[in-house]
């Protein structure tokens, strides 16, 4: 089978990041992001979905706040999943995980469809939308999602059940999950002949 790696560059005038995947790995990854909390998500996600992952940012407007490097993370991360991925030949396409952490429970369903979108369904009405330590939230989160799923092409679900207003306890198994989800998906069944769909094509 063909090496599916890609090596990825984004310099703007806010961010200058490099992103390094092999989606065959074996889980190892080198990350530094300059948001510790991110880095930290950022090798569960690689470690369970047994991703070779090396991310740099040589670069970020931290002065500012961490809006735009954590998003530019997100949308360089999503571009060399898609790069490495090329015509999708032979994948699963679909990956589904559920993870717990304590009481929570985060649930990953996603389609590598070509059609980026991204959905999450909090099943707590209250919920406070916590921070980290060093300044991560969740909505930082929901950006980086996002981002993610639309420059990959990838319609991605979240369902958290009994979120806590620990940031960490709450993210913590969605990072997993989403690992675990897209290594189903991104893996090769040897029963697919060609592209998996039905229109034979994936954009």
């Amino acid at each position: 089978m063909k090496e599916r790696v890609a090596k990825k560059e984004r310099k703007t005038k806010e961010t200058d990041i490099t992103v390094k995947l092999n989606i065959d790995g074996v889980g190892k990854y080198k990350i530094d992001t300059g948001i510790g909390f991110l880095d930290h998500m950022l090798e569960l996600f690689a470690f369970w979905g047994h991703f070779n992952l090396d991310i740099k940012v040589n670069k970020g407007d931290f002065q500012i706040d961490i809006h735009h490097t954590n998003e530019d993370v997100a949308i360089v991360l999503g571009q060399v999943f898609k790069e490495a991925l090329g015509d999708k030949e032979g994948i699963r396409r679909n990956g589904f995980a559920s993870i717990p952490m304590e009481n929570v429970i985060a649930s990953v369903t996603l389609d590598i469809s070509g059609r980026g979108s991204f959905k999450l369904n909090i099943g707590q009405a209250t919920f406070a939308y916590p921070k980290s330590e060093d300044g991560y939230d969740f909505k930082y989160a929901e950006h980086f999602f996002d981002a993610f799923a639309k420059q990959l092409g990838m319609n991605l679900n979240i369902k958290l059940e009994n979120p806590s207003n620990d940031l960490h306890a709450t993210l913590e198994p969605v990072f997993k999950a989403l690992g675990k989800a897209l290594d189903e998906a991104t893996q090769i069944d040897p029963r697919r002949k060609g592209i998996p769909s039905t229109k034979g094509v994936i954009d």
